[in-house]
């Protein structure tokens, strides 16, 4: 079979391929013997080997694209792109390139590393995010993932936040994948893991500001210390409006900590309720996915807090967040 008789045929070839990618056994259930492929991948040829078994339908240098799509055939269907570069390709321009395509695969693939491709077996896979027709591992998960592969951990704190603020994750995400990370063996520096949440919290303190102004109620304080009538400590609410006594909680992975800081939580909101403060609890990422439910949240309590005589004799008043 000769070139001129596979000439009229690229198109035809490429449309059952991927940006240009093609498997190996695709092209033999085309019709295009194995020979013919070998001969087409040799130096000066028009295709090339991009690994085994996958070839990409042209002479140049692939695209992260391609390499991605030829990752992604070589894992097989189930298989899963992450780390940094599945990062990029969900729009965290800043995540480092370091040159592989880092794929996950259920424990039972036989498929090995090859080329560009690191594979990792794993039994916990991420739940996926398909862009533009490829498998995607969340960008928490794959930022996360990508550190283990790096040993400058710091550079990984200003991707995480990035996420959050760019709504490519949540402060839920973070914990659920830091906490699997303990479960797979691979726990994350605990020093990493603090600064992100102390960044993120930043964030989210700073949607609370936004959106109490939007609700027209009445200042409120961040972080005071609130007590009862008999001077017994009840909480540090995230937002405090000492004129009806009414907290605001931003309640976001106490529940992924463990038995003891659930307890706590628990304990809270019965000192809260023993006192008479009516609380509000929002989780963080609800500031951005659903703020005017929120807003409508804040004024019903307010109105509620504001309907019944004041519980309480003074609290200590700090910082102003409205």
């Amino acid at each position: 079979m000769t070139d001129a008789e596979w000439s009229g045929e690229a198109s035809e070839l490429a449309a059952h391929g991927r940006q240009g990618v093609i498997a190996l056994s695709t092209l033999r259930r085309l019709g295009v013997p194995e020979h013919v492929v070998e001969e087409r991948c040799r130096s000066g040829g028009p295709w090339r080997w991009l690994l085994p078994r996958v070839v990409l339908l042209s002479r140049a240098e692939p695209s992260t694209r391609q390499r991605v799509e030829a990752a992604l055939l070589h894992g097989g269907h189930e298989s899963v792109v992450t780390g940094f570069e599945a990062a990029r390709l969900q729009g965290m321009g800043r995540a480092p390139d370091l040159g592989v395509v880092h794929l996950l695969v259920p424990p039972d693939v036989e498929v090995a590393d090859a080329g560009f491709v690191v594979v990792e077996r794993t039994k916990f896979l991420p739940s996926v995010v398909i862009r533009s027709g490829m498998r995607l591992a969340p960008p928490v998960r794959a930022v996360l993932d990508g550190l283990r592969r790096i040993t400058e951990a710091s550079a990984v704190r200003p991707l995480l936040v990035e996420a959050v603020r760019r709504k490519l994750g949540t402060l839920e995400d973070l914990n659920r994948e830091v906490e699997n990370a303990a479960r797979r063996g691979q726990p994350l520096p605990p020093h990493v893991v603090l600064q992100v949440r102390t960044e993120l919290l930043t964030v989210a303190e700073a949607d609370t500001t936004a959106i109490w102004r939007r609700a027209g109620l009445p200042a409120a304080q961040r972080r005071v210390a609130v007590y009862d009538r008999a001077g017994k400590f009840l909480g540090m609410p995230d937002a405090w409006c000492g004129e009806v006594a009414l907290a605001w909680e931003l309640d976001s992975y106490e529940a992924h900590h463990g038995a003891a800081e659930h307890a706590e939580l628990l304990r809270r909101n019965t000192r809260y309720a023993t006192a008479g403060v009516v609380v509000v609890q929002t989780l963080p990422s609800r500031l951005r996915d659903d703020p005017d439910a929120v807003i409508a949240e804040l004024r019903a309590a307010y109105e509620q807090a504001r309907a019944r005589p004041h519980p309480l004799a003074a609290v200590d008043h700090h910082q102003e967040v409205a």
